[in-house]
């Protein structure tokens, strides 16, 4: 992967708050595949997801990869999607970095190992800010979610966005892309009634895309009418 945001900034430690509210987020993409099989009709043109609490069990500020435990359903999921041709990435907060938690270093190492579990990912977009740093990127700003479509080529419109909480969601709303909540047993349950779209598990969440569904206006798809 190539490491795309400005290598100048890399905060770490509550003092250099300061030169985080200026940073980019940080970008790790594959060069896309030019001879890539247009994607059928009527889906996404790309499939975002939230780290995690979605792709892998939520360990708060995780810079050991030995804790990586894949979510039930994820290497199906994504599966699901690569056999279609669908790009895919993710878009994680790592706040740990703005805290002094986690080192830039640390926060590779744990993506190489998720990739170890369930493949290779198009595009990471990572948020290194804390929540007061007012960054454009962290969720629930759609910044995260944009970058990753400028990456990928793809119009924000023609991109889905699976995560577990409500930040999730709100972000891909802001961006202008669609999002659908996977909750877990941590998600709270204001925002599932928020949702406009909620599946059980990442493997409903994708063949929800893939056949096309679309949110029942009248809320019967489990979020409130809109």
């Amino acid at each position: 992967m190539v490491y795309v945001a400005d290598p100048s900034t890399r905060p770490v430690g509550r003092e250099s708050e300061a030169t985080v509210d200026a940073a980019p987020p940080w970008v790790f993409q594959r060069p896309l595949d030019p001879a890539r099989a247009p994607v059928p009709e009527g889906l996404p043109l790309a499939v975002l997801f939230d780290r995690d609490g979605t792709l892998v069990e939520d360990v708060p500020y995780n810079g050991d990869p030995a804790l990586v435990r894949p979510m039930p359903w994820a290497l199906d999921a994504l599966g699901a999607l690569r056999a279609r041709g669908i790009p895919v990435g993710v878009v994680s907060n790592q706040s740990g970095v703005a805290r002094g938690l986690l080192t830039r270093q640390q926060v590779e190492a744990v993506q190489r190992r998720i990739e170890q579990f369930l493949g290779p990912f198009d595009v990471w977009v990572v948020c290194p800010h804390g929540t007061g740093d007012g960054c454009g990127c962290r969720k629930p700003a759609p910044g995260l979610v944009l970058t990753a479509a400028e990456c990928l080529d793809v119009h924000p419109s023609r991109v889905a966005v699976i995560g577990d909480v409500g930040s999730d969601v709100e972000a891909a709303r802001a961006a202008g892309a669609r999002g659908v909540l996977v909750p877990n047993p941590y998600t709270r349950l204001e925002e599932v009634a928020d949702a406009l779209e909620v599946e059980p598990n990442l493997l409903g969440a994708v063949r929800r895309l893939l056949r096309g569904d679309r949110p029942d206006p009248s809320g019967a798809d489990g979020g409130p009418a809109r």
